[in-house]
């Protein structure tokens, strides 16, 4: 093993064009193979070899630290450990994280197209080779050339990011990279029907603990139609699903593009395409990158745009956002405050006739006790196909439940027989009187609320068993849209019960 100290900010140069800072550090070298070959000069395996990198990162490092990689021929895998030290801080202050991720001799330009794999802080040790990779990073030959393992240093303490890299490369025979088999675009379905979907999941493919046979069969228990894919910044899920789609099924591939500055699922994109996260919202690049999402056929939809984890926080406004998450996993506080953004927004495009926001809930499931389909999505789609989903979660033709066991009709009705379901607008003159009505099945102990560009103006008990309808009546001048919420009974005095339920918006006016 050889020890390397060019990791001690050793820089080779400090680099900024349109992304997050990043500084370079000087490169790691290993010995020139013959071309072609892993043998030795008499004909024997050619021995691993091993380089070590140590340094310390000061606080106020950038995003993204690259330690170039000089790659000879003749390399059948790449290995990759890196171990770092915690520090000792006062409480309320960050301490030391650290993720990884590696591109190989394409480089690190912003669009990944050397981009081979991240597993941000969920593993110490990955590897590379044609035939086989660590999951959350992409198979593929070792090709002779300058790699670049990327560091980010999430969080750095005030005594600095003492870290310890190791590249093992093996030599042989580089053998072949088996073509990838994505799930189909279609399943079976029912036509025009309400299938429900959780578009927020995390498998071993980034940092969850659960394996894609483990996360679908928990999907069908869930009574779950379609599900995401949407591991953190890496795409190599998108090839681990095969034998676990069906008639029953569908398993739409995308990315949870998790930024410093907030997370975005893009959701339903093209197998194998890549999508990067390495900028700010100060860097002006969302924009480029929303369309790049739809460009691949995709979705753009903000995750959890208050949760308080480090990074979580959404900074990059909803421009150019086609949905948003407003309920993640158990319904807290910060889903509260997500969707009093929401409803803010749809008082606003209700007055100005803009296009508005549909919402969508997804659990975000990492591993046990977290709970698939809790909440889930229930989508009125045509058929059961990615692009017939997505048409309909644009459209806002969906609601959310916390299970499969609640159930809603939703919508409002006018004279002339003149009906508006969920997503849709109802033609009416301001003083003509319209009745909104929901029915709810699976929702026990729970109250509906209907809610306005007034706010909530109506409220009702559902009887015992949880299976009931309610009624109100109003008119355009008084309420521009109207949605339903059903909440549990409140556990804290003074703040609303927990969500069981709630629809997107029934538009009201001409």
């Amino acid at each position: 093993m050889t020890e390397n100290g060019s990791g001690s900010i050793g820089r080779r140069g400090l680099i900024a064009t349109g992304a997050a800072a990043a500084l370079t550090l000087g490169s790691v070298s290993f010995a020139n193979a013959a071309p072609g070959g892993g043998a030795g000069a008499a004909g024997g395996a050619r021995p691993d070899e091993t380089r070590t990198v140590r340094g310390t990162l000061p606080p106020g490092a950038p995003d993204f630290v690259y330690l170039p990689v000089e790659v000879p021929h003749g390399v059948r895998e790449l290995a990759v450990s890196y171990a770092y030290e915690k520090a000792s801080v006062p409480a309320g202050t960050q301490n030391n994280a650290l993720d990884i991720g590696i591109f190989d001799e394409r480089g690190t330009a912003l669009g990944g197209a050397g981009f081979r794999g991240w597993s941000g802080g969920a593993r110490t040790e990955f590897f590379l080779r044609a035939d086989d990779a660590t999951p959350g990073y992409l198979r593929g030959p070792v090709r002779a050339g300058t790699w670049h393992i990327a560091l980010g240093p999430y969080t750095v303490a005030p005594q600095g990011l003492p870290y310890t890299v190791t590249v093992t490369l093996k030599y042989g025979d580089p053998g072949t990279t088996p073509a990838p088999v994505y799930p189909p675009p279609r399943a079976k379905g029912r036509g025009r029907a309400w299938y429900r979907g959780d578009c927020h999941l995390h498998s071993v493919h980034s940092d969850g603990g659960r394996t894609p046979a483990e996360i679908a069969a928990l999907a069908r228990a869930a009574g779950l139609d379609f599900i995401n894919t949407s591991e953190h910044n890496t795409t190599s899920g998108h090839r681990a699903w095969q034998g676990l789609w069906g008639d029953d099924l569908l398993i739409m591939t995308g990315e949870e593009i998790t930024t410093r500055n907030g997370h975005v699922v893009a959701l339903g994109t093209e197998p194998g395409r890549f999508v990067d996260w390495r900028y700010r919202a100060r860097d002006h690049r969302f924009g480029h990158v929303a369309r790049g999402v739809r460009a691949a056929g995709g979705l753009v939809v903000p995750a959890h745009p208050h949760a308080t984890c480090v990074g979580c926080n959404w900074k990059f406004g909803f421009g150019d956002a086609d949905a948003v998450e407003v309920w993640n996993g158990p319904y807290t506080p910060d889903d509260e405050a997500t969707l009093a953004e929401w409803d803010n927004s749809l008082a606003v495009a209700s007055r100005s006739g803009r296009a508005w926001l549909p919402a969508m809930g997804n659990s975000d499931a990492h591993r046990d006790p977290d709970r698939v389909g809790g909440p889930q999505t229930v989508v009125l789609a045509d058929d059961l196909t990615t692009r017939a989903i997505q048409a309909g979660l644009r459209a806002g033709h969906s609601y959310v439940a916390e299970s499969a066991a609640v159930s809603l009709s939703f919508g409002v009705s006018g004279g002339y027989g003149r009906h508006a379901g969920i997503g849709d607008r109802l033609r009416a003159s301001p003083d003509e009187p319209v009745t909104a009505r929901l029915e709810v099945t699976g929702a026990p102990g729970c109250t509906v609320a209907f809610v306005t560009d007034q706010g909530t103006l109506h409220t009702t008990a559902l009887p015992a068993s949880g299976t009931g309808t309610a009624t109100w009546r109003t008119t355009p001048a008084n309420a521009t849209y109207i949605r339903a919420e059903v909440r549990h009974t409140p556990t804290a005095p003074g703040f609303p019960g927990p969500m069981a339920a709630l629809t997107n918006p029934v538009f009201l006016g001409g």
